[in-house]
């Protein structure tokens, strides 16, 4: 059951020290390109200009809504063509890449303390800030209580570890052939985050050499492969059978998965057991994903566009109006300083450990940022993949994977 999240919003707890919103004197039509409304949230989006254009009745806004598997080709093609929009959406992993080659105009006047500082921060290329966030969602740990419940084990708590994980794991998988005890996809987003747990990093300092085959990076990778090849614990490919991680934990044979925010509507709808969260535990340190969008401006937009395009992209992040709109549907958190603000969130059930989610933003880690972050990530999937099914060991896989990455990615 789904239920209203906020009803109202007091401007002052979101904008009293807000970022600044220029009005435009004269009509003006700004393109608008994103991806996070495709599949659900299209009226969302819509809802939310229409309150924009209330209040701003000079600035047409021209929404184009792509599915993400298409957008950044698309964004890419008609960036090189001389055809983008004003102003798109952004995610993480591709924002150094744009940022880095001049294809982004600086957000100017841009105060920030509305903003979530880390949110903030992952938007800046060197010292320059290029986009405003728009939203943010965390990975928390997602555990079945009734599994948990038939293998007589105490619930996961903020104080667990990575070995605590797997211990529990274990009794839960001895519960029935059937039945897996955590799922965590052996890929690159899931490792640079294990490695980070065992205080590992994918490159050093100052981000001029790779470390993909640390001591710490191979001892994580190793954690993740036993999973699956070792205790099994986590099922094999051909386990799966073409089952999705969340399907299998919805049919109530999955002990724990950690997956983000944005599964709490599909679970409340889709699980008949009894299921909460926890801050994922990590092990000599934590670490969790932090996954925000935010809305950048084409440098090659007019001068009166990118005005109005910074009135828009600002609206959106910081608008009352436009988080109400954002949480009422059940979309995502909007990317707020003022945590206050979205008190009411904690208020919804399941899960009822709901802090969990802002507890996590103690322990974020961000992808690292370079040129050739897709080759990268590509790279590094390729091989620990390779270690999860038992082809490589985790030594083998992560300096094939160093050497290859050295090999084809220049840094620096």
């Amino acid at each position: 059951m789904k239920k209203q999240m906020i009803t109202a919003l007091a401007g002052s707890m979101l904008l009293a020290a807000g970022l600044a919103i220029t009005a435009c004197a004269d009509p003006v039509t700004v393109k608008y390109a994103n991806f996070n409304s495709s599949g659900g949230n299209e009226a969302t989006l819509e809802a939310m200009y229409e309150a924009f254009h209330e209040e701003y009745p000079d600035i047409t806004v021209d929404i184009e809504t792509i599915a993400y598997d298409d957008y950044f080709t698309t964004m890419q093609t008609r960036i090189a063509g001389g055809t983008g929009p004003d102003c798109f959406e952004m995610n993480i992993e591709n924002f150094g890449a744009y940022a880095s080659k001049g294809i982004l105009a600086p957000i100017e006047n841009l105060e920030t303390d509305a903003v979530n500082e880390t949110a903030l921060a992952a938007f800046a290329y060197d010292g320059v800030q290029y986009a405003v966030p728009e939203n943010f969602s965390t990975v928390i740990l997602v555990y079945n209580k009734d599994l948990f419940d038939q293998a007589g084990l105490d619930y996961p708590t903020s104080e667990w570890t990575r070995e605590d994980v797997d211990a529990a794991a274990q009794a839960i998988r001895a519960l029935g052939d059937d039945i897996f005890g955590i799922y965590q996809p052996v890929t690159y987003n899931e490792f640079y985050k294990v490695a980070a747990q065992y205080g590992g990093n994918l490159l050093n300092e100052d981000r001029t050499e790779f470390t993909i085959n640390s001591e710490a990076n191979v001892t994580a990778l190793q954690s993740m492969a036993d999973r699956v090849q070792k205790t099994n614990v986590q099922p094999t490919e051909e386990q799966m059978g073409g089952m999705g991680d969340w399907d299998l934990f919805e049919s109530g044979r999955l002990g724990m998965i950690p997956t983000g925010t944005w599964c709490f509507n599909t679970f409340t709808d889709a699980c008949d057991f009894a299921w909460d969260i926890c801050v994922e535990p990590g092990q000599t340190q934590k670490a969790t994903h932090f996954f925000a969008n935010a809305m950048v401006i084409n440098k090659d937009a007019d001068d009166a566009v990118k005005e109005a395009a910074q009135t828009w992209i600002t609206w959106l992040a910081s608008s009352p109006k436009a988080a109400q709109i954002r949480l009422d549907a059940g979309w995502d958190l909007p990317a707020l300083k003022d945590m206050d603000a979205l008190s009411s969130y904690l208020e919804i059930t399941p899960p009822d450990n709901r802090t969990a989610v802002f507890e996590s933003l103690d322990s974020l880690v961000l992808p690292p940022v370079i040129n050739d972050y897709s080759q990268m990530s590509d790279i590094i999937t390729k091989y620990v993949g390779m270690a999860a099914r038992g082809e490589l060991t985790a030594q083998e896989a992560l300096d094939q994977a160093q050497g290859e990455c050295e090999t084809a990615i220049t840094l620096g």
